[in-house]
């Protein structure tokens, strides 16, 4: 057998080539293989039966984002009912929901009770006299195909019977016979065929596998595995009551963990040119192992335009979606949506206080996937890969800021951020500091243009005219790039590159027009796509309007919530506009579940400088991991953020917290330039101490605990710094400050 390999899932493909663990199919590969699978044949109305052939996943939908397959995902534990109790003493059919069946009576009530008397669940239409039965048509002890014993009716769907049975040819294992509830209604008839027809050619670990179809006394039955279980409706309302113990109780995750693990099924069956268009609660069941759907009556080909819908009316799209665009891949996705808004109401997420921190904003996150799966058919969801990888990305921000464990993931919609946004904390202070008197603070923020060229960019569309140019084109600035840039014929992701290589030479009125031009080729499409709201909002941060530029992210993170460059984006804005402790909730989300988001670290870091907390902040800085290649400049934070007097108060730091410094600067490996730099600034922070009488600093190479040894030690820092001078002026301003610490002396 062929291994998944996909983010280390231990799975293996089965015949379909979609993992028996994980539900996805393979990862990377640019494009995989066609394999060979049953031909699945679905009869239209009246019309021949139609070939359904198999899809590779394309490129573009590997880009959609960072899907990753989880054997781990958390799901609630569920308590198995005792098979025997799920058994129904007396099935029977609403007397509201009977209806005769036959095509062009459809609809006609029959069954119904004269006169406040038993209404019949056997007889004729009063208006085609066509014959109906709504009576079980198996009962406990019966024998179907000589080989499944009835043991009694478990469950009744919209259009069936479901009966618990064992297979004797399996040893005796529970299967489930499910057949007709009126033989007569020719649409059931049809829906059943199909039913049966699909569920052969299908296999996915995650929809309920048929194993035969039978005949009994004139009668059908499709034999399907028994999942024994509980429905995700016997879930929410088990949620919502209350009676679920501690470790069985609804959680937020578990929500999104149903959904990834519904999506992962529809995704193989959009792939196979099918639609499910009955996605509820009812239809989904939780077993001893993972999830399963059931009950596959409403499904139909996406080609078909024809047939009749079948679904139920609360989870399905309005009307008027149905008349312009009929049921379609986001329709499904409109029904999963509805759905998971459901269950997220029973669980513990509907009723946490709006903190500012805590699983509050992975719950935000987890809501605005939602609201885009609901939302208008052209802003939801294209496809259910499309909101299967925010799902991923939500579910990881959640389980890391409930236990605080880091799940770093990759994105495929954003490279890797190139800059640290520290507002140079992470590195010692300029020259010019000294040279100029240009202002260093430990609570800098980073300006709005170095946000600007400094956030992760967008990965460019493999589908785009000009990605083979844009992916082999170089350059050594952004004005040699947008000359080359002008040879090759324009394209969205040409005039998003020019964008940004205005941004860079801080031209961002032609950077406005660059994006306007991409907007004009994307047509229609330009308003409801988040590369656009991106790049209008890095405009908005060159031209230095913090304000424009949160309403533009604030767009991107509607669309795309699973993501964490908008946050980062959302957080520093915030900061800007509102002070660091307004973005403290978008830095706390991003470093709680990803260690390689430094520059959310030292946004927290500037929080906790703000609150007056330096041990609080180094905390942040040393969580930084050593593998990292800010490491460096967390440490180098570290350093400063113990030696520098406080933003705000300019408080100074006490003896113990200069001595760790000295420690930590002793183990950097820094050249001599920048080495000479944060010496300096440890030993005037020291000498001040001194001077307001404080005590404590340890002697030693750096530091120096008399007024005379503290001068004596910065001194010589000065004149170190005036080797490094670039030019006579800044070399003469370095003597001056060496003269003016000098200790007096007799000589």
């Amino acid at each position: 057998m062929t291994a998944c390999e996909r983010g280390g899932c231990p799975g293996a493909l089965g015949k379909t080539g979609f993992c028996k663990i994980c539900g996805l199919p393979p990862g990377p590969p640019e494009e995989p293989a066609r394999r060979e699978k049953p031909t699945l044949v679905i009869p239209g109305p009246g019309d021949a039966p139609t070939r359904i052939t198999s899809t590779v996943v394309t490129r573009s939908q590997q880009m959609a984002g960072h899907a990753t397959a989880d054997d781990r995902v958390p799901l609630p534990i569920v308590e198995l009912p005792d098979v025997a109790g799920r058994l129904l003493t007396e099935p029977h059919v609403p007397e509201e929901e009977r209806f005769c069946g036959k095509h062009g009576c459809t609809g006609t009530p029959v069954g119904r009770s004269i006169g406040g008397g038993t209404a019949p669940a056997e007889g004729f239409c009063p208006v085609c006299r066509t014959p109906f039965s709504f009576s079980p048509k198996l009962a406990a002890g019966d024998v179907v195909d000589g080989r499944y014993q009835v043991l009694g009716c478990v469950a009744r769907g919209g259009l069936g019977f479901v009966y618990l049975a064992t297979d004797s040819g399996l040893g005796g294992m529970h299967v489930a016979l499910k057949g007709l509830i009126n033989t007569n209604n020719t649409a059931a008839v049809r829906i059943a065929e199909t039913e049966s027809q699909v569920l052969t050619a299908l296999e996915h670990p995650n929809i309920v596998r048929i194993l035969n179809v039978v005949g009994h006394e004139g009668f059908r039955y499709i034999v399907m595995e028994f999942v024994d279980g509980l429905s995700l409706r016997e879930i929410k309302n088990r949620g919502r009551a209350g009676l679920d113990s501690s470790e069985g109780r609804l959680l937020v995750e578990h929500v999104v963990a149903y959904g990834r693990e519904i999506l992962t099924a529809l995704d193989y069956l959009h792939g196979e040119g099918l639609l499910y268009c009955d996605m509820k609660p009812d239809n989904v069941i939780h077993g001893e192992k993972r999830i399963k759907l059931i009950d596959f009556g409403a499904i139909r080909k996406i080609s078909d335009d024809e047939s009749p819908a079948v679904g139920t009316e609360h989870y399905q799209v309005t009307p008027r979606e149905r008349a312009k665009h009929g049921l379609t891949v986001r329709s499904d996705i409109h029904t999963v949506g509805v759905t998971l808004r459901e269950l997220f109401q029973a669980s513990d997420g509907w009723s946490v206080t709006r903190d500012a921190r805590g699983v509050r904003f992975g719950i935000e996150s987890f809501i605005r996937v939602l609201d885009r799966a609901t939302a208008p058919f052209e802003q939801r969801f294209a496809t259910a890969r499309e909101m299967l990888v925010q799902l991923d990305g939500v579910l990881g921000e959640i389980l890391s800021l409930r236990d605080r464990q880091s799940r770093p993931a990759g994105s495929t919609l954003f490279t890797e951020g190139a800059v640290l946004l520290d507002a140079g904390l992470g590195q010692a202070p300029p020259l010019e500091h000294w040279t100029r008197g240009t202002p260093v603070s430990l609570g800098d923020r980073p300006a709005a243009a170095e946000i600007a060229v400094g956030l992760p960019l967008p990965r460019e569309d493999p589908e785009d005219s000009q990605a083979n140019f844009l992916r082999a084109v170089r350059a050594p600035d952004a004005a040699r790039l947008l000359k080359k840039l002008d040879k090759v014929p324009g394209s969205v992701e040409v005039e998003f590159r020019r964008c940004r290589a205005r941004l860079e030479l801080g031209a961002t009125i032609e950077g406005a027009l660059a994006v306007a031009e991409a907007e004009r080729l994307l047509g229609e499409r330009a308003v409801h796509d988040w590369r656009v709201a991106w790049h209008r909002g890095l405009l908005a941060l060159g031209a230095g309007d913090f304000a424009a530029a949160k309403e533009k992210f604030a767009a991107v993170y509607r669309d795309i919530p699973g993501e964490e460059p908008p946050k980062l984006a959302l957080g520093l804005c915030e900061e800007h506009l509102n002070g660091a402790a307004a973005a403290e909730r978008y830095y706390d989300a991003l470093w709680a579940r990803d260690r390689s988001q430094v520059s959310a670290a030292f946004g927290l870091a500037r929080v906790r400088l703000l609150r007056g907390n330096r041990a609080a902040a180094v905390e942040i800085l040393d969580q930084v991991p050593e593998f990292s290649r800010y490491d460096e400049a967390a440490r180098i934070a570290g350093v400063r953020v113990l030696s520098a007097p406080m933003p705000g108060t300019g408080d100074l730091p006490a003896s113990a917290e200069l001595d760790d410094a000295v420690v930590r600067l002793s183990a950097l490996d820094l050249d001599g330039d920048a080495l000479d730099r944060l010496v300096t600034a440890v030993r005037e922070t020291a000498l001040a101490a001194v001077l307001t009488g404080q005590d404590g600093i340890t002697d030693g190479e750096i530091l120096r605990s008399t007024e005379t040894g503290a001068r004596t030690v910065l001194d010589k820092s000065y004149r170190r710094l005036a080797h490094h001078a670039p030019a006579p002026e800044p070399h003469d301003v370095l003597i001056d400050l060496a003269n003016s610490v000098r200790p007096v002396t007799l000589v």
